[in-house]
């Protein structure tokens, strides 16, 4: 059995919400897409994406070429429209079958993995990771460099010839718990936070998801934040 919880909020200092997300149990899709802050349209790139991917999935494609497609949705979009900004969006997407994860990302939106302790799943496709991979700082201050929103690959506006979808998978068990998130959740709460909430097994998904969110409200809520929890009983 598979429930899942999900919530999306604009948070406190943003007027429109960009962020975007989709589960279904009988699909076994779940996804969240990040509209792209400062590019126009960021909710509309966010939303072609979503689209594109569960149309794609539904017609039997890999959620690899599923997420390229969404990707060359939103430049078709993009192209049709006068002004010359391209809309963009990051995206972390979910695929599960039986017991079989697979999990896709391209951008900062996260997957993390609960099973008695957090692990994050995906790698930041931004400025700061470089940084951090490269020894030049830690993961501590990263969380405060001013260049932490910089995004090096989302859908829409990195080359599709150099557009890095990257993939992994795994086996979900019972009591495991998968979470995706845009990164305004992970920009307020950290990782101990998380870890704390997702091992209150007495919550449901749902709740844990609520709380997760007003975590993030409550350390400032300074973007949107979508936060998608699925958890095997």
């Amino acid at each position: 059995m598979i429930e899942f919880g999900h919530l999306s909020h604009v948070g406190l200092r943003r007027e429109l919400n960009e962020d975007t997300y989709y589960g279904d149990a009988q699909l076994g899709l779940w996804l969240v897409a990040d509209g792209m802050g400062g590019h126009e349209f960021g909710e509309v790139a966010s939303a072609l994406a979503r689209d594109a991917v569960v149309r794609e999935v539904r017609a039997g494609h890999s959620l690899k070429d599923a997420i390229r497609s969404a990707d060359e949705d939103i430049i078709r979009q993009s192209r049709r429209r006068a002004e010359s900004l391209p809309m963009g969006t990051t995206m972390v997407a979910l695929r599960l079958d039986e017991n079989r994860f697979e999990l896709a990302w391209v951008g900062d939106s996260r997957a993390y993995l609960w099973n008695g302790q957090l692990r994050q799943l995906s790698s930041d496709h931004s400025y700061v990771q470089e940084l951090i991979d490269q020894g030049a700082i830690t993961a501590e201050q990263a969380r405060t460099h001013p260049h932490r929103n910089v995004v090096t690959q989302a859908l829409g506006v990195t080359d599709p010839e150099n557009l890095k979808v990257e993939t992994i998978s795994g086996e979900l068990r019972p009591g495991f718990q998968i979470l995706l998130c845009s990164d305004g959740l992970t920009e307020e709460v950290n990782d101990a936070t998380i870890a704390s909430l997702l091992a209150q097994n007495e919550l449901s998904a749902q709740e844990c998801v609520d709380h997760l969110v007003s975590a993030a409200l409550d350390g400032g809520g300074s973007d949107n934040v979508t936060v998608v929890l699925l958890r095997r009983t």
